[in-house]
């Protein structure tokens, strides 16, 4: 879970979908929505105006900790000899959801 930090959608929390690693971007669930023209197609016989979410870039959002639900900083540290991720406010270790 991330806010948005600044832009249009400031404020807005969402659940990332997926990161683009070259350009530092990342989509996220109802954040920066974007109206895209579609012609006909086989999947969408209608076509027609269609609403999604466009990529955002990084450093307009910050994790959310899990314990507050406020936004927070990430730490790294050593435990069990590995690199673990934990919020900033908090202390709370931060999960990796694959």
């Amino acid at each position: 879970m991330v806010i948005i930090m600044s832009g249009e959608s400031k404020g807005k929390q969402g659940k990332v979908l997926s990161v683009v690693k070259e350009s530092n971007r990342a989509i996220v669930e109802g954040v920066n929505q974007v109206s895209k023209h579609s012609k006909p197609n086989a999947k969408n016989t209608q076509g027609g105006i269609v609403k999604q979410e466009a990529s955002i870039h990084m450093s307009n959002m910050m994790l959310v900790d899990p314990k507050t639900g406020k936004p927070t900083r990430v730490g790294r540290k050593v435990e069990d000899g590995k690199i673990v991720r934990y919020a900033k406010k908090s202390g709370d270790l931060i999960k990796e959801n694959k």
